[in-house]
């Protein structure tokens, strides 16, 4: 059993990356290397779908007013919205910079979430086991030891689900996270104010628990939702290194902590401290609390590990990670903050990492280690060809019939014909989360956000409600475009376009239609 490596030779430079000689190439650099050429093919040949909308929305609105965005979603301001953190201000700024469109600035940003992602896994596992091949077994436990049940949500790290949110921040959070953790943990262990790992020169000193607090505030300004697991990590790390609790080792935790606090209080594009109490969100993510173990009873062939890890010392990092990113979960549950069910992924993370790290030992290997490794490669496979083959294996050459990623249709035929700004009422599911992507807006928002009260959100989803229930008069649905100065209708193919709009295009693929609101003649039929 491998316990945190405490005396290990300081690693300095960019040979720190990895943890070795300079030149020579790793296990993790190979198979980290050609993992990420085939997730980012993979990533790619699927169409953009689910939350892509809201962030393609974010960089459009930067991309117009970089300095004072409008809201995501709808004709209104934006300030106070938690999605314009740092990351994506820089991501309009790019956009802005080469003309770039949301979308296509989503979809760039899947393979260096990615980068990002697996480097900080390879620096975190090293930071706790020096065997060369645990971050190997650690990237495809991560990926495959999940649950049975197909799940598509932002932040959970399984095959399947990275072919849609690579390009989300939460990726982008996730790996900065490890990151993080890998940072604190260098720091817990070295009494002498030095970081050892970060670049060449190295920060040493206060600086290095300065330069902790900014990157978890940057966790906390990109993906608030993350940052929650990832401070409580932080905490976990910061307990497992630490032997004693002299003045200068606090007033440099201090430091940290207080940097933190700093940057993030002085964002100027929304208040964090206003999300600490915000409950909007919670109502959606109950089902993720519902379907906890269908979505991860793969992962408990990790609990062996943890519990030979807790046994030889219940300061192991891994062993405290897992245990406070449970009592995280658990809490949202008792609470009824449901959101926190999106720390799930750090509560998996260390069984799958602590199962890697056990099954890197070198060999002659005793018994029980060889049943764990068995049990270990039925759940791979179990996870990989009940839900994520479909991810890496395109249906041309599939000789199974695996299940596919989703596949949602793109609006570039709408949106040629809406201008930026213009407000749209839609019934369609696809279409309610694709179309601000490209610069239009919604009557009434689908997702809570800060910057637009929540009773006024319903009020609109009640209006356009009201404007699409099949008894309604012309006059009720002329009072709702007037009030929300509605210009387009982007409608299924079940619901009939009212007599007063004038039907422009229609989707041959969905049979969706757009029309403008006013009289006139409809110009395409269906």
């Amino acid at each position: 059993m491998s316990a945190p490596v405490l005396g290990r030779r300081a690693v300095r430079g960019a040979t720190a990356l990895r943890g070795g000689r300079a030149g020579r190439l790793t296990p993790y650099q190979f198979y980290g290397a050609l993992f990420w050429l085939v997730m980012t093919l993979a990533y790619w040949r699927i169409p953009l779908c689910c939350d892509a909308g809201q962030h393609a929305a974010v960089v459009e609105r930067l991309k117009a007013d970089l300095l004072h965005p409008a809201h995501t979603m709808a004709d209104l301001p934006g300030e106070g919205s938690p999605y314009y953190g740092p990351y994506a201000v820089a991501q309009g700024y790019v956009a802005r910079l080469t003309g770039l469109s949301g979308w296509e600035v989503v979809k760039l940003a899947g393979p260096v979430h990615l980068l990002v992602l697996l480097t900080g896994l390879g620096r975190f596992v090293r930071s706790v086991t020096a065997r060369p091949w645990a971050p190997v077994w650690a990237l495809l436990f991560m990926t495959l030891l999940w649950g049975t049940a197909r799940i598509l949500w932002s932040g959970y790290l399984g095959l399947m689900s990275m072919t849609t949110n690579l390009g989300y921040p939460s990726a982008l959070a996730i790996g900065l996270t490890f990151w993080a953790w890998a940072w604190t943990g260098t720091l817990a262990r070295d009494d002498a104010p030095a970081v050892r790992f970060v670049g060449p020169s190295g920060l040493g000193g206060w600086w290095g628990y300065a330069g902790l607090g900014a990157l978890c505030a940057l966790i906390l300004l990109t993906h608030p939702v993350t940052a929650a697991s990832a401070l409580t990590g932080v905490v976990a790390v910061v307990a497992s290194g630490q032997r004693g609790w002299r003045r200068p080792v606090a007033a440099r935790w201090a430091l940290s902590g207080a940097v933190c606090a700093a940057v993030a209080v002085a964002w100027p594009y929304y208040d964090v401290l206003t999300l600490v109490g915000d409950t909007g969100m919670d109502a959606m993510h109950r089902q993720l609390y519902e379907r906890m173990l269908a979505n991860s009873w793969l992962a408990l062939l990790g609990l062996p590990a943890l519990w030979l890890r807790a046994r030889r010392s219940v300061r192991d990092p891994l062993v405290l990670i897992f245990l406070l990113e449970c009592l995280l979960v658990a809490y949202g549950w008792v609470s009824g903050h449901y959101t926190y069910a999106r720390a799930l992924w750090a509560v998996l993370v260390p069984l799958q990492f602590g199962l890697a790290v056990e099954l890197a030992a070198p060999r002659p290997w005793r018994r029980a280690r060889r049943v764990l490794s068995g049990a270990a490669v039925a759940g791979a496979c179990a996870g990989f060809v009940t839900v994520h083959a479909g991810a890496v294996v395109p249906r041309s050459v599939d000789p199974v019939g695996f299940a596919q990623p989703t596949r949602w249709p793109s609006y570039d035929w709408a949106a040629r014909h809406i201008g930026p700004g213009e407000v749209v009422i839609t019934d369609g599911y696809f279409a309610s989360h694709a179309i601000a992507g490209y610069g239009p807006n919604l009557a009434a928002p689908i997702w809570p956000d800060p910057a637009l009260e929540e009773r006024e959100r319903k009020r609109r989803a009640a209006d356009v409600r009201a404007y699409l229930a099949p008894g309604s008069t012309r006059a009720e649905r002329s009072a709702v475009v007037r009030r929300y100065h509605v210009r387009w209708l982007l409608l299924t193919r079940w619901h009939p376009v009212p007599e007063e709009a004038v039907v422009v295009a229609w989707s041959r693929r969905t049979g969706e239609v757009l029309a403008r609101v006013g009289g006139g003649v409809r110009t395409v039929t269906r």
